[in-house]
């Protein structure tokens, strides 16, 4: 079941890189009594999510903070290693934080995981962008279609801010 706007996050391990290397955080660290903007894209790298949707939220990045988001985070189905080379790559580092869901579970728990294995790509998550407050989601926007980076796009959720 997809989680739904007034539901909490539910707990679940993303892996992030340090200066050490990587480091597991969960919801609690990340999303307690803050205000952030996450969204997903089925993969780093990929023609939309490295050519619309991650640039859109850099872009943005001073006009979505400057409405009280805390911080802007994207997760992928990808592992760490990668995610940290699409941000270094982007301009994305100091502005939009990586948070790795290799395996899919956190796509799984919020009901917004992908099967894309018939493109040969395995499980990944839908598209979407949310708004998290303390850990409940304040609005949610899902894609429909992978290949769209319009309904969870930068400008709009700039607009629900």
């Amino acid at each position: 079941m997809t989680i739904q706007v007034g539901e909490k996050l539910p707990e679940a391990t993303f892996r992030t890189m340090t200066a050490e290397g990587p480091a597991a955080r969960t919801t609690g660290e990340i999303f307690a009594g803050k205000t952030v903007v996450l969204f997903a894209v089925p993969g780093a790298f990929t023609p939309t999510c490295h050519k619309n949707h991650l640039p859109g939220f850099v872009a943005n990045f001073e006009a979505i903070k400057a409405k009280g988001v805390d911080a802007i985070y994207v997760t992928s189905t990808n592992d760490v290693f990668v995610l940290d080379a699409w941000q270094k790559a982007t301009g994305a580092v100091d502005k939009v934080g990586i948070l790795a869901d290799g395996s899919a579970d956190f796509a799984k728990a919020v009901g917004l995981e992908n099967d894309m294995s018939s493109f040969g790509m395995g499980m990944r998550t839908k598209r979407y962008s949310m708004l998290v407050k303390d850990g409940v989601v304040a609005s949610l926007n899902i894609e429909d279609g992978p290949g769209k980076a319009d309904v969870s796009g930068a400008e709009n959720l700039l607009k629900q801010l």
